[in-house]
């Protein structure tokens, strides 16, 4: 009799600390949200979001997928691919029925999303209050890469992907086919879908260390699952161009130095990050946390891309936790989800256990009532990367010609119909030495430099961030400094 009893009491309270931690994990979400929309404009400091928007608009104007560059002059007809087409009609959609806050909007529910999986796939392991906790300051840590750009939907996919694959290597099962599908979503949404690839091999030498070819069959399933990613990737607009388009970055052109996203790690400009770091590997040595090769191979491979640019600090900072919560559950029980639900409800997850319900619904409708208020207040990007008065100016004084532009406001002159002479679509275009050449420009001796690129193309006005080193040039080659605000600075030829 008590046995039959105990079933059921067994199954209820594990019913209720899973509801417990879905309320606590969507609580994570919602603060996250709430505070991304409290700085709102910071999602869109990056200039590329404006020439994102504008591919994606045209896309769905024109229901074609370019293959040329069409909105330079410099590198006009020059191959060029829209291989991030999907996350760039994605913000169009957003931008097309809300401005820029819809745009926001989207980008702070990619967000909220991947908090949400983060804190659910750690608290399948870890206390939820840990897990929640660890998510919170992790998503504070990739603060710097929240910004309005097509990246930003891959964030929830590759902590699914990841989670999946080594939880499969775990349980030493063949991995999941439907994530296949999740890598083709991918694989339209951004280039870093060929990091899909790497972490499946990481996974597949994960579960070869726990079977060492005792189940050669298993391991066949995993080699299968590895062949069909690359063949799977295909199926985007561009086939295998959009796999090669990842190698001209990942080996590196002539760009990559000068874009800041590019450049490797620097601790005097991300302290917060090192601090992590520097915490992160104490812990693991004074814990003695055996991990295995095959995740430690994992953790300095997240490491090295880091390191190496520092945009993909989401590798480390979201994955490595994610594949590191289950050994540290089991060898510190007191940290672990299993230790946490033997333990006695307190008042608020009896709570939630209680009017689980309700209490998501109530947790449902805070975001729609903060999405209503945000909407109500217009959110436009900073003049450091809309150029908006200076562009007015052009616009009724009818400047035309060529121009001349900061790297900076490429992305608006794109945006606004004007064709650039240098933009952020540099990991397909402004190679052969041109980026080269518009750095040197900027430097000490760039003057004959800077002269010789306003004659080889004809320059007819020029469109300069107020910082812009080039500045003093143009005074001095006696060009009219027809504009100039805190923002931006405009010149025109004196004759």
């Amino acid at each position: 009799m008590r046995e039959t009893l105990a079933f059921p009491e067994a199954r209820l309270a594990t019913e209720d600390t899973q509801r417990a931690s879905l309320v606590f994990c969507l609580l994570a979400a919602v603060v996250i949200a709430a505070a991304l929309l409290g700085f709102a404009t910071s999602l869109l400091q990056d200039p590329d979001s404006w020439w994102h928007i504008k591919v994606g608009t045209d896309l769905l104007a024109s229901r074609t997928f370019p293959t040329v560059d069409a909105y330079s002059y410099t590198f006009a007809g020059h191959p060029w691919i829209a291989k991030e087409w999907l996350g760039q009609v994605l913000l169009a959609l957003a931008y097309k029925a809300g401005g820029w806050n819809g745009v926001v909007l989207l980008a702070v529910a990619a967000i909220a999303l991947t908090v949400f999986l983060m804190s659910w796939y750690l608290s399948a392991w870890l206390k939820p209050t840990l897990a929640i906790g660890l998510t919170l300051v992790l998503a504070l840590l990739i603060g710097p890469i929240y910004v309005a750009r097509p990246h930003i939907f891959t964030l929830p996919i590759i902590v699914v992907w990841t989670a999946g694959l080594f939880e499969a290597a775990r349980n030493e099962k063949a991995p999941p086919l439907w994530l296949l599908a999740l890598l083709c979503l991918w694989a339209n949404l951004h280039a870093t879908f060929t990091f899909g690839f790497v972490i499946a091999a990481f996974a597949g030498l994960d579960l070869l260390m726990r079977t060492r070819f005792s189940n050669p069959r298993q391991l066949a399933k995993w080699i299968a699952f590895g062949l069909l990613c690359p063949l799977v990737s295909l199926l985007n607009p561009y086939g295998i161009k959009a796999i090669l388009a990842t190698f001209t970055v990942a080996y590196g052109n002539e760009a990559v130095p000068y874009i800041t996203e590019w450049q490797p790690f620097d601790a005097s400009r991300h302290t917060l990050q090192e601090v992590a770091l520097l915490m992160a590997f104490f812990g693991l040595l004074v814990s003695r946390l055996r991990i295995g090769w095959a995740k430690a191979l994992f953790l300095v491979f997240a490491l090295h891309v880091y390191l190496t640019h520092i945009r993909f600090m989401y590798l480390f900072f979201l994955l490595v936790p994610v594949v590191l919560a289950v050994e540290v559950a089991q060898q510190y029980p007191a940290f672990s989800a299993a230790r946490w639900a033997a333990e006695k409800r307190d008042g608020l997850e009896q709570f939630f256990a209680r009017h689980f319900s309700k209490v998501c619904a109530g947790i449902a409708v805070l975001p729609v009532l903060a999405a209503a208020a945000f909407m109500a207040y217009p959110v436009v990007p900073s003049q450091k990367t809309s150029a908006r008065d200076a562009l007015a100016f052009a616009e009724s004084h009818n400047l035309s010609g060529n121009l001349l532009n900061s790297y900076d406001f490429g992305g608006t002159l794109i945006f606004h119909g004007i064709k650039t002479y240098i933009d952020g679509r540099a990991d397909q275009l402004f190679l052969n030495g041109f980026t080269e050449t518009d750095e040197q420009t900027g430097h000490s001796r760039g003057k004959p430099i800077l002269k010789a690129q306003l004659e080889k193309y004809a320059i007819g006005w020029a469109l300069l961030t107020a910082d812009d080193s080039r500045i003093p040039f143009f005074d001095e080659l006696g060009w009219k400094r027809a504009y100039a605000d805190h923002y931006a600075v405009i010149y025109t030829r004196a004759d």
